[in-house]
């Protein structure tokens, strides 16, 4: 009979606090808002000098900040005291946490935006996860990982007392039977936690499960899901990384350095697979849950030949052009497709606004293909007007057609991400190009809310 640990999943030991209002206890990721400091400063008001996961992460707004070593040293010190650790003699062992919680919990997250989102928060083996292209590893990345943003997350991580999670794994479960058949055997508990969260995050309701019976109701359903998804050489593509990319890769990279160090003491495997380091705290979202949304992120390049970009990516993507009257059907026709494109731009760049369609045969997502030939036409620098073309990626229609209103800019729309080939593009073009997709509006993105023990 299948284990969790075939599947490299393990239960986890999951830290909830006791008696703590989660509208000040919950914060969101650490890598959202990164430009707005005011976003911080509300959340810190909210939190209103309470036990707060606020004070257990540095904001991704502070990382530049000349004051990060003593940001880090803080949050170091915090999570001892959270945990009744380093505190007054009066006070030792008076932790902020309930006992630990052995089991997986069940969550529905009600965003501001009227969405409901289910997940299972769950333990994965790190040593079933790569995030480098064309990996045959259980768990994968999605979009290409930026080798310059692990280090500073490295920081923060190593040596840290808790772990928090915001990864956010996807997995390819179109009858729903591992987060939405987790939801039918949690719901008949008693809620661990239920509340609201600050600065319109919405609301979370999170159930436990704990017994015999609900732990291998989800190793069942893991095994149907894993079976579906291997391929012909016996590896199986279980899930891919949704969201938290840089941090799933940074907890990698600190297992991999602490596993050497491990070894090098005379660690045996035994203590190796016993060791808190080689996991990872994440949420599991299946991506055909209708309230995970993944919104397109469009395209804006500046000082570029827009005729002869148009003419290139036609070819070399097998499609055609078509003009069309305005904005607003522009709009329409790309996100009524799969695979097509809508430039806007000034004809002979400043000349008169024109709306272009370029629809193409493509099967796989439209953006691993546009992505790489855009990249091209640009390394040739043909296009090029006047300085150097940029690029620049922006959310949302509407700004982009108005940036291609600009002198010697177009404004490239791509259509809607279709979830029914993500994981097949991933496992045969490897991950995403930079900047692929976005899963819903920032504010719906993932709160700190369960902790685990991560060094001793």
């Amino acid at each position: 009979m299948k284990k969790l640990e075939d599947f490299g999943m393990k239960v986890p030991e999951i830290l909830l606090p006791a008696n703590v209002d989660l509208s000040k206890w919950s914060v969101i990721a650490c890598d959202q808002y990164t430009q707005d400091l005011d976003y911080w400063k509300k959340a810190e008001a909210a939190a209103g000098g309470s036990p707060s996961t606020l004070n257990l992460i540095l904001p991704e707004v502070y990382l530049n900040s000349p004051d990060k070593a003593e940001r880090i040293q803080k949050i170091r010190k915090t999570m001892k005291e959270y945990l009744g650790e380093g505190v007054p003699e009066a006070l030792e062992g008076s932790s902020v946490f309930a006992p630990p919680f052995h089991g997986f919990i069940y969550i529905e997250r009600k965003t501001a935006f009227g969405r409901m989102r289910k997940g299972l928060v769950a333990q994965i083996d790190l040593e079933t996860y790569e995030w480098k292209p064309f990996s045959k590893a259980n768990i994968r990345a999605t979009e290409a990982t930026i080798v310059e943003r692990i280090p500073p997350r490295k920081e923060i991580r190593k040596g840290a007392q808790l772990e928090l999670p915001h990864i956010m794994l996807l997995v390819n479960d179109k009858d729903d039977i591992l987060v939405g058949g987790s939801g039918v055997a949690a719901k008949k508990n008693a809620p661990l936690y239920d509340g609201q969260l600050m600065c319109n995050g919405g609301s979370i309701t999170g159930w436990g499960l704990s017994s015999e019976s609900e732990l291998a109701g989800v190793t069942e359903a893991v095994a149907k899901i894993a079976d579906k998804n291997r391929a012909a050489d016996g590896s199986t593509f279980l899930f891919a990384v949704g969201d938290g990319n840089h941090s799933l890769a940074t907890a990698k990279a600190v297992w991999d350095e602490y596993k050497v160090e491990l070894v090098a003491g005379g660690a045996g495997e035994a203590e190796l697979e016993a060791c808190p380091v080689r996991y990872a705290l994440v949420e599991i979202v299946n991506i055909y849950d209708t309230g995970l949304t993944f919104e397109p992120i469009h395209r804006v390049i500046f000082n570029i030949d827009t005729a002869a970009l148009i003419d290139y990516l036609a070819k070399e993507l097998g499609g055609t052009v078509s003009e069309v009257s305005g904005a607003a059907e522009l709009d329409a026709a790309v996100k009524a497709s799969w695979a097509d494109f809508g430039f806007a731009y000034r004809e002979g760049g400043n000349g008169a606004q024109k709306y272009v369609l370029l629809k193409t045969g493509i099967k796989e997502l439209a953006v691993a293909r546009l992505q790489p030939e855009i990249d091209a036409f640009l390394k040739g620098a043909a296009g090029a007007v006047g300085s150097a073309a940029e690029i620049d990626y922006i959310h949302g229609s509407e700004e982009v057609l108005k940036l291609g209103e600009r002198e010697n800019a177009v404004g490239i729309l791509l259509p809607p991400i279709a979830k029914d080939s993500f994981f097949e593009t991933i496992n045969g073009r490897g991950p995403l190009p930079r900047k692929s997709f976005s899963m819903g509006e920032a504010d719906e993105k993932r709160f700190y809310l369960e902790c685990r023990r991560l060094f001793s």
